[in-house]
């Protein structure tokens, strides 16, 4: 499996071998992963041990391996096995086991075989994750590893970056699922590295990620995948008028970028989706300045844009049948003397005027416009993703889940399916007419863009939507963009998560279908 283009950071091998004895693979590490309370060994483990003289039985008897989720012991095979070592990842459970474990084990024992400073690793999982296809457990298999292996291969750090596996192999049981592992590991891979690409744009330092970058990189994406793109400068969006967006960028010296990419433009005999990602590369808080610990992380405010960046990549590359027409609102929100103020009335793209009472709630208003943007496709269903609000942490958690709106129910149950066969969680919200009460500006303009302290995400979301004419659906994904200690997921590298990759494309994978 090969990609055009890939820098060195990429080139990473994916393989996949059929095979009757796992003994004769040649590997600098062997993974098998087994269940908890592992019964008589089968397949590929009862092969090795018997070719280890009882190693594996005799750590499953003294109770020094018990197959919990995520647990690693290391053996070394002594040259019964062309393997150099041994690794078993526990995988928990047989009943509670599906994709997202399998995920997780892989990118553990993965991150265990790196440190052991391993260069190639082969994969035999004792076990199928209940009622998937090989395909999905291939695809998933290839996700845990390739993303566990992550490194910022942009960084300015001196010292040299931890090591990583060259190769990954995956072994087949029989030779009739070789080409739907096959095709697995080609999904896998491709959206791996979709996600590698969004963390590495979230990851680079503000200095250099600003709007023109990001320009730069959807220019980079159309011409390598044949895609139509525009973007937009000040002028452009004063032509559209885009007061909104506007507001946010005027106290920047970058200049922002409007970015629209289509893939399969024109074709109206296909599903039409729009997604929607919000690119504030740096965020101040503007005015309403944020405080010196808040503002630290604000790189990731583009988190959303990187997102739809990089779907539409991994969309473009696993040719699914959709019109797709990402959308990607940037600028920076600067507090200099320029900038908009609180209290000023800011109008809208589809003429609602805007009182401003927080110039931190500057990411709804730039989705604003290009919510009303994104209408003149006449999409069957539209996406927004955006690091939108400290609310949604605050409701379910750094790291945990990100909240999702929706104005159509079948739209959010897609999403939840995506969720679902991703791991990139999402948990509905809802729409309440309290809510709209609360940003209902009442004097001086149709809405305030901010509900307070206890407006939360609810409001927010209400806003959004006052800018939609579609079935429509909002993800908050505020506390998914950076991690600092990747805990159960052990397929998130430090620093950036690229959520929403996955997300999005097994989204508009199910549209495609």
């Amino acid at each position: 499996m090969t990609h055009a283009a890939r820098t060195p950071a990429e080139r990473m091998t994916v393989k996949v071998v059929t095979t009757d004895d796992v003994r004769t693979l040649a590997t600098d590490a062997l993974v098998l992963g087994l269940y908890a309370h592992t019964g008589a060994l089968t397949g590929a483990a009862a092969s090795i041990d018997a070719a280890m003289a009882g190693a594996v039985t005799d750590l499953l008897a003294a109770g020094d391996f018990t197959g919990s989720h995520g647990e690693v012991a290391v053996l070394y095979p002594r040259d019964t096995t062309a393997a150099k070592r041994v690794l078993l990842v526990g995988l928990g459970p047989a009943t509670g086991f599906g994709l997202e474990e399998a995920r997780r084990a892989v990118a553990k024992a993965t991150a265990r075989a790196a440190e052991l400073g391993a260069r190639s690793l082969a994969i035999t999982l004792q076990g199928d994750p209940a009622g998937a296809s090989p395909r999905a457990t291939a695809q998933a298999i290839v996700e845990g590893g390739l993303l566990a292996s992550y490194r910022f291969e942009a960084t300015l750090r001196t010292k040299p970056l931890a090591k990583r596996i060259d190769e990954l192999v995956l072994v087949t049981r029989s030779t009739p699922e070789h080409a739907e592992v096959e095709r697995g590991a080609r999904d896998g891979e491709t959206l791996a590295l979709a996600v590698w690409a969004a963390r590495d744009l979230v990851n680079q330092p503000p200095n250099v990620a600003n709007p023109a970058y990001l320009a730069r990189h959807a220019r980079d994406l159309a011409e390598r995948y044949g895609l139509e793109v525009h973007v937009g400068d000040v002028a452009w969006a004063a032509e559209h008028d885009m007061g909104a967006f506007l507001a946010v960028t005027q106290g920047s010296r970058n200049e922002p970028a409007f970015i629209v990419l289509e893939l399969n433009a024109g074709r109206t005999d296909l599903p039409t989706v729009a997604l929607v990602g919000k690119g504030v590369t740096f965020d101040t808080g503007g005015l309403s300045l944020k405080t010196r610990d808040g503002m630290f992380a604000m790189k990731s405010d583009m988190g959303g844009a990187a997102a739809v960046l990089r779907a539409t990549q991994a969309i473009a590359e696993l040719g699914l049948p959709v019109h797709l027409v990402a959308i990607c609102p940037c600028v920076e929100n600067m507090p200099d003397g320029a900038a908009y103020r609180p209290s000023d009335v800011i109008v809208a793209s589809n003429g609602l005027s805007i009182e401003i009472h927080s110039t931190d709630a500057e990411g709804r208003m730039v989705l604003a416009d290009a919510l009303v943007y994104a209408a003149r496709f006449r999409p069957d269903a539209v996406v927004d993703i955006a690091t939108l609000t400290g609310s949604s942490v605050t409701a379910l958690g750094a790291g945990v889940s990100s909240s999702l709106f929706a104005s159509d129910d079948a739209l959010a149950d897609e999403l939840a399916a995506a969720s679902a066969a991703s791991g990139e969680r999402v948990w509905r919200m809802p729409l309440f007419d309290e809510y709209r009460d609360t940003i209902d500006a009442k004097v001086v303009a149709d809405l305030k863009n901010s509900g307070g302290a206890q407006g939360g995400i609810g409001t927010a979301a209400v806003f959004l939507q006052a800018f939609t004419s579609y079935p429509w659906a909002h993800v908050d994904m505020a506390g998914m963009a950076l991690v600092d200690r990747p805990a159960k997921k052990a397929y998130l590298t430090q620093g950036a998560t690229g959520y929403g990759v996955r997300l999005l494309v097994e989204f508009v994978r199910g549209r495609a279908a």
